[in-house]
Parts: C-alpha cells; sequence; structure tokens
C-alpha cells in the first residue's frame, strides 16, 4: 500500500460526521429530526456498501489461501482474525443501539432491531438515553464498557500491523476515545460524555451507526494491508521484522505470562530460534551464549514466563532465521508486562454494611477482569447482577453478617470480603416547617397538619417509612395534669388534634408519643417527639 491519501468514502463519512455535529447544536424541531433521519439513512446505506466492499477482499483472500495455503497461511490467519474481532464489536454496538432504542420507546428488543428510525416515537428523547449511556453518582452507564470495548478492538487490530508500520496506522484509524472535548460552555468532557450526555435519541442511533462506520473503515484498512503484503503472482513476501503477541500484558502473580514470537510474513516452513534475556531492555546476537533458547514450529516461537512475583517484568531476545543461502539472520524484538496478585474489590454503594428487607447495592470489579468473567457468590442472602451493578437482597432474620466471595469464571479466587447485617435504623417522626429545636408556630403546623419521619443523617440510605397512627398529648401550663390526648390512626391529624392545636398559647408543649411506622421488615414504635408552640 502506497501513501495514506484520504478515501472519498473517509471524506464522505467525516462530512456527514460534521453535519451531525452541527445538527446536534441546534435546538431539537421537527426539520432537524428529519435532518437526523436522513443522515442516518445515508450512514446506513454506506455501511451496508462498505460491508460488502470488505466481504469481496475477504473472497480474493481466501482464493490465494486456498492456491497456497502455506505461504498466505499467516496471514489469511490474522484476516481470520480480524474478521472475528469485527464481528463481535459490532455486533456489541448493534446490541447497545437496540436497547436504547427498546428502553427508550417501551418496545421488545426484537422489535427495536428492526424498526426504522423514522417510525421511533420518542426520537426527541434525551433523559433516558443519557441515564443508559453515561454513569452518575447512583448508576453505572454502558458507556465506560463501551469505551473499553473499542479501545480494546483497537489495539487487538494495531498488534495485527508490523510494529514498524503502527504509528502510521494509529493515526490514520479512527475509534480514539482518549482526547479532551469541550461542552457549549466551554468544560472539558470526556469522550462518551461528549457524545451521549443529553443527547436526543435521533442523534445517539446516528452516532452509534457512525461509530460502526468507523470500525469498518478499521477493519478494511488491516485487511488491505495483510492482503498488500502477499504477491498475488508468486506470494513473496515483504521485510521481515521480529514480532512479539502476548495473551496479555497484565498477568496475575502464580500464573504464567504467555506470548507468541515470530518474523512478521515469514514462511511458516521455517523453524526459528528464539533466545531470551529476562530483565533486560535490549538484546543484541553476542549475547546468544547467555540467554535462554528456544525452539519453534511453522514459524512461530510460544513463550512462556513465570509470573512468580509482583511488579513490572521486561524482556528482550533475538530471533534466529535462515535466509534463503542458509545464512543466519538476526531480528531482535523486546516487550514488558504487569504482574499483580489476585485481587477483586467488593463495596457497598451506600454504607459499610447490608440492611435486611431492602436492595443493597454494591459494586464489585477484579483487576484485568470483566464482569462477564466473574463469578459471585454470597454466604447468607442473594445477590444479582443488574445492569449497573450487583444488588444484595433476601438477607434472613437470623443473619448478622454474610460474605461475598469473588472467583473468575475459570475458577481462580480473587478476594472476599465480610459484611454486617443490620436492620435499617429508627427513623426519626418530625413535622414539617419545625426547626431544629423542635419550635413552629401553629399556622405553620395546620398547613401541614400530620407526621412523617426519616432516617437519621449518619444512615447514607434511602427508604420511605410510613406513620401508621400516633398520640398526640397536650399537657397543662403547671405540668403534672393532661389537658387531652387524642389518638390518630394514620398519619394526619384529627380534627380534634387540629381544634387542640388551635387553642394552644405560646409556649406551650405538644406530644406525640406511641408512633408506630411501617418499615422493610414490618411495624415497629419508634421514639417520641416534643414540639413548642411559638
Amino acid at each position: 500500500m502506497a501513501g495514506y491519501k484520504e478515501t472519498p468514502r473517509q471524506k464522505m463519512i467525516a462530512m456527514m460526521y460534521l453535519v451531525l455535529t452541527a445538527l446536534l447544536a441546534l435546538n431539537v424541531s421537527k426539520e432537524i429530526l428529519e435532518a437526523f433521519i436522513v443522515v442516518n439513512e445515508s450512514i446506513d446505506s454506506t455501511n451496508e456498501k462498505f460491508a460488502n466492499k470488505i466481504e469481496t477482499t475477504y473472497l480474493k483472500f481466501q482464493q490465494q489461501y486456498e492456491l497456497n495455503p502455506e505461504k498466505v497461511g499467516d496471514e489469511w490467519e490474522k484476516a481470520q482474525k480480524v474478521k472475528a474481532y469485527t464481528k463481535s464489536i459490532d455486533k456489541y454496538i448493534d446490541s447497545l443501539k437496540y436497547e436504547v432504542i427498546r428502553i427508550t420507546e417501551g418496545i421488545t428488543f426484537e422489535e427495536a432491531k428492526i424498526i426504522n428510525l423514522a417510525d421511533v416515537k420518542k426520537k426527541d428523547n434525551f433523559d433516558t438515553p443519557t441515564n443508559f449511556f453515561v454513569s452518575s453518582d447512583t448508576k453505572k452507564g454502558v458507556g465506560e464498557a463501551m469505551v473499553d470495548s473499542l479501545n480494546i478492538y483497537r489495539e487487538r487490530m494495531l498488534r495485527i500491523i508490523d510494529e514498524d508500520r503502527r504509528p502510521q496506522f494509529d493515526e490514520r484509524l479512527g475509534l480514539k476515545t482518549d482526547g479532551k472535548y469541550k461542552n457549549a460552555y466551554g468544560d472539558e468532557q470526556e469522550w462518551i460524555e461528549h457524545n451521549f450526555y443529553h443527547t436526543i435519541l435521533a442523534a445517539d442511533v446516528t452516532i452509534m451507526n457512525k461509530i460502526k462506520a468507523e470500525i469498518y473503515n478499521t477493519e478494511s484498512d488491516i485487511i488491505s494491508y495483510l492482503y498488500s503484503t502477499i504477491d498475488e503472482q508468486d506470494f513473496k513476501f515483504s521485510e521481515l521484522s521480529a514480532k512479539v503477541i502476548p495473551n496479555s500484558n497484565y498477568v496475575f502473580q502464580g500464573d504464567d505470562y504467555e506470548a507468541e514470537i515470530s518474523v512478521a510474513a515469514v514462511d511458516e516452513t521455517q523453524n526459528p530460534v528464539v533466545y531470551i534475556l529476562q530483565n533486560a531492555d535490549t538484546m543484541t546476537h553476542n549475547q546468544i551464549d547467555i540467554a535462554e533458547r528456544i525452539e519453534g514450529e511453522r514459524g512461530v516461537v510460544r513463550l512462556t514466563l513465570p509470573a512468580s512475583s509482583e511488579g513490572t517484568r521486561k524482556y528482550a531476545g533475538i530471533i534466529e532465521m535462515k535466509d534463503p543461502t542458509g545464512l543466519a539472520k538476526y531480528y531482535p524484538f523486546s516487550q514488558e508486562y504487569i504482574v499483580a496478585k489476585p485481587s477483586a474489590t467488593i463495596s457497598p454503594t451506600k454504607m459499610n454494611v447490608f440492611y435486611r428487607g431492602v436492595d443493597n447495592p454494591v459494586a464489585i470489579s477484579a483487576s484485568g477482569k470483566a464482569n462477564s468473567q466473574l463469578k459471585i457468590n454470597i454466604s447468607d442472602g442473594k445477590i444479582t447482577q443488574t445492569d449497573t451493578g450487583w444488588v444484595v437482597t433476601d438477607l434472613p432474620p437470623e443473619a448478622y453478617e454474610t460474605t461475598i466471595r469473588v472467583n473468575s469464571d475459570d475458577g481462580k479466587f480473587l478476594g472476599e470480603q465480610l459484611f454486617r447485617v443490620k436492620r435499617l435504623p429508627d427513623p426519626i417522626a418530625r413535622v414539617i416547617g419545625a426547626d431544629e429545636d423542635g419550635k413552629i408556630s401553629k399556622k405553620r403546623m395546620l398547613t401541614n397538619p400530620f407526621l412523617v419521619c426519616q432516617l437519621p443523617d449518619y444512615v447514607d440510605f434511602k427508604y420511605d417509612f410510613k406513620v401508621n397512627s400516633f398520640t398526640m398529648i397536650v399537657p397543662t401550663r403547671g405540668g403534672g395534669q393532661y389537658v387531652s390526648t387524642e389518638k390518630s390512626e394514620t398519619m394526619m391529624f384529627t380534627d380534634k388534634m387540629k381544634n387542640l392545636v388551635e387553642s394552644l398559647g405560646k409556649d406551650e408543649i405538644l406530644i406525640f408519643q406511641d408512633i408506630k411506622v411501617r418499615g422493610p421488615e414490618g411495624p415497629r414504635k419508634i421514639k417520641s417527639i416534643n414540639i413548642t408552640i411559638q
């Protein structure tokens, strides 16, 4: 491939995206919604044509592989990886697009897959899509996971490219999410907020299809590059270079670091030899005598290094290959990876305690592991995964503590955490409008003639306790005797209570006692309160 001039297709996609960005800055009107539909249909049509063109390249690639599998096999295998990675990310982006349509429009997932944007009734809604994509204080949006998936896909594509060509492709490929953006007020935003915060559904769908266009563009660039490294007539390969493909650069202590080391575009009929020096930044062929020797097979050397201690580990090496005359050629390389202890972070999102009878949200994560790779168990109660994390419920009355354990999907123990189990503390009864000392005017009390209750300030948890009944007592000015005692079977003052309040003078006291409320585990009685008339 010669040069990296922008193709007409890329220019068209960029132009459509500029139109989309301009539309986002305007007030949402019927005309603008129609414009989004037009832009989205154009991008959707381009994506379909683009996908067909890419498939044609795969067919040409397959023809060359069938003619000479030994020579083309290495590049063909990479092409299949590119195809699989792209299919996976494409399906994932589509699933998010259909899901945001489903929850916004209130239809089934299958209906969301086939509905046209023009037929969506709530295409100007932005509250539901924003909550779906963008994280808040109480909810984790899917946007962060989408960014991670796009970054992983982009990194995988770059790793397909020979190392000396990667900087060029890094500049060329789209899907960059690490830039800083500014909103209309000049405030800095992350990529996900810039694209999906307070953005209407019609724009979200269009942006998702624009992301798909960038994915197809990336796939096309990588496949074209792979295809260009073979000659259709005699299958001669381009210049040789060393290449290291680790399974992961993040390894748990006790596991093994694994990588494949090869010469890019090498003849698979050769068996290369690799010499490794651990804890080294570079290596030359003069150090072969002190290095570890590893023989390869079919053009690839599989390297395994023990991850026995924490920290950043590095190694350097040389691949030895024979040229057509039988002379040894050396290709140096270097790599580093991180070794970490297996660990899981388990933290309640409210307080350091679980309460019986209510939903207890809890955040669980493990270093180097996606949520789908975790297996979560709890010793007492029930833990369920939701769209925003996990929720602990059904804690038994006899339980005073419970343990959450985290394992990886392959059975490796990652961590556990013990939590106390309590019932929610008693709420505090109050009269709306009374100050901290319990003082209130008669007029203000009679404006809100009822009792409410709320949890103490030290409890970082929300639960709406309901007052079922209470008794009002009015003592005499001299104390010791009762003027009147009146009981209410609801949260509201009775008519007699209202009359009693009306008859009170300044500094006279009301006592509310025998206050019964309903909590998550049933009825309970809470402390009395005194109110002074101002």
